[in-house]
């Protein structure tokens, strides 16, 4: 009788606890080492708790362990945008894709403690709390990791990193040649703050993806299952050192430019949530490769932490194990076989989403607003009902299927292409129409 495989995952966030999840589901013996406490035991989770928005990758994911109806019942649907003017009355409604096609809000805290628990009721996995993660020694393929002060050693066939953006995995990589690395901090910082229910009921309309759209701020607002709303405003540190650093600014830039979310907020709540937290910044990272030797790879945002502005993060994050997984399934649990062809996928894909996360956050604090996007939201939906496999939107690719990402580029630079030879060719065939008209009306006038 041959021994499972061990594998040792370094980090019990959502990437982590879904990793360790699919290896139960597999039989192998799993160690998972986070370095915070159990957060199932906890009163209050530090860090963030941006809402996640739940789409296709993700639930694909989910389902592979089981896990996706039980999660999805717990979030809130979003079917479309609701765009909030600046008076603080009108709003403009943009649906995500087709009827019926949407997205999930869901709660960070409560998803990963339903993953923690679900991995835990394999009696091959085990979760070592409090205990950090140091470094990476590559030449033996073993982890340090410190508890308590004291240094253990750990090793497994395949090493897991799970550990986030700041990951010390990642860290003891860098020291090798040929080993990529990029990271940009961006402009913009973020500070949450939330809406709690009137009378047992939303205090806003639930079922959407609420926008304030302020050219180079925006307020987000997601719904909760409790009735509560998880509100974000993004903004360039500038403006909440400059315009954002006194009560009484606090309150007339609210006023000014979201009177409608500040009556929900309240003004008391919403000041006080300043007073108690300052602005957070937002990392964007890739590198390459997402493996290294023959037995350890690098899975969300130890591998690729993006802006949140395309909801990705976590879908990329899960589809991650999916991928990783359906890779081991394919070299038959070859271990230096299926983390080479995770790697050789992923890269390219992790890059893309990246990139498109970043462009994205453009569109959605400022490009909503333009007719040019409208309309051309419009046509792509237009398109789709008439060719749904042959013309895809760019946000329904990225959300409601599994193309891999950079073909959903790909994809759309080819929609790009076609729709500027359309307009070529209608430009061409009105001066076509006119030219002979002008010549017309020029011989009459000359008579």
């Amino acid at each position: 009788h041959s021994r499972m495989p061990k594998v040792i995952i370094a980090g019990a966030g959502l990437v982590g606890a879904l990793n360790a999840c699919f290896f139960a589901k597999r039989g192998w013996d799993v160690e998972v080492y986070e370095f915070r406490r159990d957060i199932r035991t906890m009163e209050h989770v530090p860090g963030r708790s941006i809402n996640l928005a739940l789409s296709c990758r993700g639930k694909t994911a989910l389902e592979a362990v089981g896990l996706r109806e039980y999660i999805v019942d717990q979030g809130v649907e979003m079917f479309s945008r609701l765009v909030h003017e600046s008076d603080g009355i009108h709003t403009n409604r943009q649906p995500y894709g087709q009827p019926g096609e949407h997205i999930v809000s869901i709660n960070r805290r409560h998803l990963n403690e339903v993953m923690i628990t679900q991995a835990e009721l394999s009696h091959n996995v085990r979760f070592f709390f409090q205990h950090k993660v140091k470094k990476v020694d590559l030449e033996k393929n073993e982890l340090v990791v410190e508890h308590d002060g004291i240094e253990v050693i750990v090793e497994g066939d395949l090493i897991v990193a799970s550990d986030g953006a700041y990951s010390a995995v990642r860290r003891s990589l860098m020291t090798q040649p040929r080993f990529d690395y990029q990271q940009e901090y961006i402009e913009h910082g973020y500070i949450e703050f939330s809406m709690l229910p009137r009378n047992n009921d939303f205090v806003i309309e639930p079922n959407v993806f609420h926008l304030w759209p302020r050219g180079q701020f925006t307020l987000i607002a997601l719904a909760n299952k409790d009735h509560t709303f998880t509100v974000t405003l993004f903004a360039p540190f500038h403006i909440f050192e400059q315009e954002l650093d006194t009560k009484e600014h606090q309150l007339a830039f609210f006023e000014k430019h979201f009177p409608d979310a500040l009556k929900a907020i309240e003004p008391e709540r919403m000041l006080a949530r300043f007073a108690e937290i300052g602005a957070q910044s937002l990392i964007s990272l890739k590198c390459a490769p997402h493996h290294f030797g023959k037995g350890l790879v690098l899975t969300g945002d130890a591998a690729h932490a993006m802006v949140p502005f395309y909801g990705q993060g976590m879908n990329c994050g899960f589809e991650d194990c999916l991928v990783l997984s359906e890779a081991l399934d394919q070299a038959k649990e070859n271990i230096p076989e299926a983390i080479a062809q995770y790697s050789s996928t992923r890269v390219k894909d992790a890059h893309t989403i990246n990139d498109l996360a970043m462009y994205n956050y453009q569109e959605l604090r400022d490009l909503v607003n333009h007719t040019s996007y409208k309309l051309r939201k419009k046509l792509d939906l237009t398109l789709n009902r008439w060719f749904p496999q042959s013309w895809i939107p760019l946000y329904s690719m990225v959300t409601f299927t599994r193309i891999p990402y950079s073909e959903v580029v790909k994809n759309r630079q080819w929609q790009d292409k076609v729709l500027a030879r359309i307009r070529c060719l209608s430009t061409v065939s009105l001066l076509a129409l006119a030219i002979p008209a002008a010549f017309k009306l020029a011989k009459h006038y000359r008579q």
